[in-house]
């Protein structure tokens, strides 16, 4: 499972050092080469719900085997892509693999750990992907110096059959329920349909809103509507009323979705400002970047543990606290105390990230029927995916308008720490808006 985390995170984060090379590669420009993680970004995210139920109802074994096997295969068809369309096709396939991967690891984790161990196994899940993130640029950036852009993909392929070999021989057999229902594949559509409007909505103009995007906007939400419309009339819904209603549920994806938007805030503005506003260069700036995903890959086993110990969700509290609180310090730490200013307030905002994860994800899969603990995996895992998706956009936008400059890379150092600032108080206020739905959740 930890494995599995790595490998989808590692997925995303190995690609974008490429696409420098992959433009040059292809004579494409950076709008067509950035369709290469788009692609695996929006199949990941549309999907993840839908392959969770579907776990639920085949048996989540055989889906988790297959969804490795996908990936590995995608990983193969990515190397050997003779175009960039053919590489796009095979990177949402390959996002398709990510999807099963991640939309069962939290169910299997709930379902072998143990309520008193479970804030452990998330701790690790998170650590596993957060080392992901950070190990995808510097690894990636070797790969391509020293073998040129398919060895990004030719790299995954031995820790993919390492999982694969591993999830054969460790995760338990369990099967199909009994009384199977049948799979509801209308709503499956919708909510994948709706799904994919919304993130090509949030990703595409790179967060420069025009009618395209509004329209995707009009899309998702008709297609929200006809979604819940059309559950309410099946016998076996893809996502159970009941569950929704679930507070644990209900409010912790909530506050996920809200903490992941904040989380990509760090990545959307953190190159400008630490570029434009303290002069770094690209290899200073991004060691500076990589403090962060270092730091929750450290914090997730020992945020498992106090989950465990002093109960999960006073845990999730506290890390949401600590999420505020570097929020804050980030906005409010003057642009002369340099790289200091900026590393030490993002410690406190990942190391509180890192605890609010382990300690949320142990109180909604808790909270979860045993029958459909897939299903709540995928949701967990789609609000995760839609606060960064929702992050990219509505955060570098807060980030434009705090500087008063759409050409941010022309943009004066002062004009860069006025956008840092305005960033991240609406950071703070996001975490804050979280931790108060973490603290309705408990009343």
């Amino acid at each position: 499972m930890a494995l599995s985390s790595l490998l989808a995170a590692l997925g995303t984060s190995i690609a974008n050092v490429g696409l420098p090379a992959l433009g040059r590669a292809y004579d494409a420009s950076f709008q067509q080469a950035q369709w290469v993680v788009l692609a695996y970004l929006l199949a990941m995210t549309s999907l993840v719900v839908s392959l969770g139920r579907l776990g639920d109802l085949l048996g989540r074994r055989r889906l988790k085997l297959a969804g490795i096997a996908c990936f590995i295969a995608a990983s193969a068809a990515c190397a050997a892509a003779p175009s960039l369309a053919w590489l796009a096709v095979a990177r949402a396939a390959q996002g398709l693999g990510a999807a099963a991967m991640m939309a069962l690891s939290l169910a299997f984790a709930a379902e072998l750990a143990g309520k008193d161990r479970a804030g452990r196994v998330m701790g690790m899940l998170g650590a596993m992907s957060a080392a992901g993130t950070a190990l995808g640029p510097s690894l990636g950036g070797l790969l391509l110096e020293a073998y040129g852009w398919r060895a990004l993909f030719l790299a995954l392929l031995p820790p993919g059959a390492l999982a694969l070999g591993l999830a054969w021989r460790y995760l338990p057999a369990g099967g199909a329920p009994a009384n199977r229902p049948r799979f509801d594949g209308l709503g499956t559509v919708l909510l994948a349909a709706t799904l994919l409007a919304y993130a090509l909505a949030m990703t595409l103009g790179r967060g420069h809103a025009g009618w395209l995007n509004l329209g995707l906007l009009g899309l998702a939400g008709a297609g929200a509507w006809l979604f819940f419309r059309a559950e309410a009339r099946v016998a076996a819904p893809l996502i159970q009323p009941g569950l929704l209603r679930e507070s644990a549920l209900r409010l912790g994806c909530a506050a996920n979705a809200l903490v992941s938007t904040v989380m990509m805030a760090t990545l959307v503005v953190g190159p400008f400002y630490l570029a434009g506003a303290l002069g770094l260069d690209a290899g200073g700036a991004g060691l500076a970047m990589s403090a962060g995903p270092v730091a929750a890959a450290l914090a997730g086993m020992p945020a498992g543990r106090l989950a465990d110990r002093h109960g999960a969700g006073r845990m999730a509290l506290l890390g949401l606290a600590a999420m505020a609180a570097g929020c804050a310090l980030l906005a409010l730490a003057p642009a002369a105390l340099g790289v200091a200013g900026y590393i030490a307030p993002l410690l406190v905002l990942t190391a509180g990230y890192a605890l609010f994860q382990a300690a949320n994800g142990a109180a909604v899969m808790a909270a979860a029927p045993a029958g459909h603990r897939g299903v709540v995996s995928g949701l967990l895992t789609l609000s995760r995916n839609l606060g960064l998706v929702t992050g990219a956009s509505a955060m570098g936008a807060v980030f434009a308008w705090g500087a008063g400059a759409q050409d941010l890379l022309a943009a004066p150092p002062q004009a860069l720490a006025a956008g840092m600032r305005a960033t991240f108080l609406a950071g703070a206020g996001l975490s804050v808006a979280a931790l108060l739905a973490v603290a309705w959740r408990r009343a």
